[in-house]
C-alpha cells in the first residue's frame, strides 16, 4: 500500500493513547443535558459522537480537520493548470489530518486507478434489475454485490486480533472508494444512454475518470466533479448517511455493508434526495410561470405561494447551519467563472436573493439561508447532466470519502458497538410528573 497507510497508523496510535487518558481523568463529565423533545425530536444537536474528520459550525460551515472550504480550494493540490482541489487531497487531509503534498495526492490517485478493476458478477446483478430502477437503489446493490471482495470479512472469519481491524478497514476503504466511480458510471449509461458504457481511463485522475466514463469529457466538467466531490465529502457524524456507516460498522459490520447502509439513508428525501427536488421546484416554478427567466418579483410570489400550500422551500434551512452555506459559495464562485449567464444559474442567485427576508418574515424558521443543495442541480443542469434522479448517486460517491475515513477510525481508535439507551413513554411521563412535583 505504501507509505499514507503507515502514516495513518502513527497518527492512530498516538490518538488512541490520547483519547484513552482523557477517558480515565476525564470520562464522567456531564458534556450535555438531554431535554424531552430532543429525545422526541431526533436527538437533534445532542453531543454523542466523536467524528474527527469534519466539524460543522452553526456560523462557519464545515471545517474538514480545521480547514474551511475555501481555505481547502486554496491549499489542497490541483491538476497542473486546474483551479478546483482533487478529491484525493481531502480523503488524505480526513485520514491523516495534514495538508497532503502532490506526491501525496498522486500516490492516492494512483492507487485509486489500480485497484478500479470491478468483478463481472457485479455488473451481472446490476444488469440483472430493471433498467427502470432507480439508480440509488442500483447503486446500493452494486456496493453489496462489491462485499464479496471485502479482506475485513475474511480476516475476521479467519480470526484476526482486534488490533488488526484497522488494517483491513482501510484496505476495503481504498479499494471501496476506487471502485464506486465505475459503479455509478456504470449505472448512469445503463440507464440513461442505452447501455453503451465507455471504459475508464488510468490516465487520468479519480473525479475527470468518473466524469469521462459517465460520457463527459469537458475539462470545465471535469473540474466541476473535483469541487463536487470534495464539498459533498463529509459534513460531520451526525448526519444520517455518515451515522448509519457509522452505527453500522460499530457492529463490525465491513465497510461494504456499512457503507450501503449510509446510501440507504442517502436515498431519502430529506437527505441526499434534497438536490434533485430543488431543481424541480425551480422547473415547475418556470413552467407556472412560462419563463425561463423569472423576475424576482416573479420568484417571490411563487415562494409565498409555495409556502401558503404547506410546503417548503427545497434547499433553504439546514439542522446546523445559521448562515449560507460555504458549499453553496463555491459553487456560484464555480458559476460566476463557468456559466453566468445560465437562466438556472442566475434564477438560483435570484432565489437567493428573494427568499431568506420571506422565509424569516415567517417566524418559524431558525435558518433561512442556502444549503449545498440549493445550488448543485443548476451546475450539473448546465452541463448536460439532466437526469435528477442520478444526483444522489454523484453524492454518494462523494460521501464515500467522509464516511469510510471516519470509518478507518473508528477501527483504529477501538471504538466500540454504539448501543444509545432508549426510554419508553410512560417512562417520560412518570420522570416529567416526579420532576414537576419536586
Amino acid at each position: 500500500m505504501g507509505y499514507v497507510k503507515d502514516t495513518f497508523k502513527a497518527k492512530a496510535d498516538a490518538q488512541a493513547a490520547e483519547i484513552k487518558q482523557l477517558i480515565q481523568e476525564h470520562g464522567d463529565k456531564v458534556l450535555d443535558k438531554v431535554t424531552v423533545a430532543q429525545a422526541y425530536q431526533g436527538m437533534r444537536g445532542i453531543p454523542g459522537l466523536i467524528t474527527e474528520t469534519s466539524l460543522l459550525d452553526s456560523n462557519e460551515g464545515i471545517r474538514f480537520r480545521g480547514f474551511s472550504i475555501p481555505e481547502l480550494r486554496e491549499r489542497l493540490p490541483k491538476i497542473d493548470g486546474g483551479n478546483e482541489p482533487l478529491p484525493e487531497g481531502l480523503f488524505y487531509l480526513m485520514l491523516v489530518g495534514d495538508v497532503p503534498s502532490k506526491e501525496d495526492v498522486e500516490h492516492i490517485s494512483a492507487t485509486w486507478a489500480r485497484r478500479s478493476h470491478v468483478p463481472n458478477h457485479v455488473f451481472n446483478v446490476i444488469e440483472a434489475l430493471p433498467a427502470s430502477t432507480h439508480p440509488m437503489t442500483q447503486f446500493c446493490a452494486a456496493i453489496l454485490a462489491l462485499q464479496t471482495e471485502s479482506k475485513f470479512a475474511q480476516a475476521y472469519n479467519d480470526g484476526i486480533s482486534k488490533k488488526q481491524y484497522w488494517d483491513f478497514v482501510y484496505e476495503d476503504t481504498m479499494t471501496l472508494i476506487a471502485r464506486l466511480p465505475r459503479v455509478a458510471a456504470y449505472i448512469y449509461r445503463r440507464k440513461y444512454k442505452d447501455g453503451k458504457h465507455i471504459q475508464p481511463d488510468g490516465m487520468l485522475d479519480w473525479s475527470a475518470n468518473f466524469a469521462h466514463m459517465m460520457g463527459y469529457d469537458d475539462p470545465a466538467f471535469a473540474e466541476l466533479m473535483r469541487l463536487y466531490l470534495t464539498i459533498h465529502a463529509d459534513h460531520e457524524g451526525g448526519n444520517v448517511s455518515a451515522h448509519a456507516t457509522h452505527l453500522v460498522g460499530s457492529a463490525l459490520s465491513d465497510p461494504y455493508l456499512s457503507f450501503v447502509a449510509g446510501m440507504t439513508g442517502l436515498a431519502g428525501p430529506l437527505h441526499g434526495l434534497a438536490n434533485q427536488e430543488v431543481i424541480r421546484w425551480i422547473e415547475e416554478m418556470q413552467k407556472e410561470l412560462n419563463t425561463e427567466a423569472p423576475t424576482k418579483e416573479q420568484i417571490a410570489e411563487y415562494i409565498k405561494k409555495t409556502l401558503s400550500e404547506g410546503k417548503v422551500v427545497p434547499g433553504y434551512g439546514h439542522a446546523v447551519l445559521r448562515k449560507t452555506d460555504p458549499r453553496f459559495t463555491a459553487q456560484a464562485e464555480f458559476a460566476k467563472v463557468h456559466c453566468p449567464e445560465d437562466p438556472v444559474v442566475q434564477t438560483v442567485w435570484n432565489v437567493y436573493e428573494v427568499a431568506p427576508p420571506i422565509l424569516e418574515g415567517t417566524g418559524k424558521i431558525k435558518n433561512p439561508w442556502p444549503n449545498v443543495d440549493a445550488h448543485s442541480g443548476a451546475l450539473l443542469k448546465h452541463y448536460g447532466m439532466v437526469e435528477e434522479d442520478f444526483y444522489t448517486v454523484l453524492f454518494g460517491v462523494s460521501r464515500a470519502l467522509g464516511v469510510l475515513a471516519s470509518l478507518c477510525w473508528d477501527r483504529a481508535l477501538g471504538f466500540p458497538i454504539e448501543r444509545p439507551k432508549s426510554m419508553t413513554t410512560e417512562w417520560v411521563k412518570n420522570f416529567v410528573a416526579k420532576e414537576t412535583v419536586a
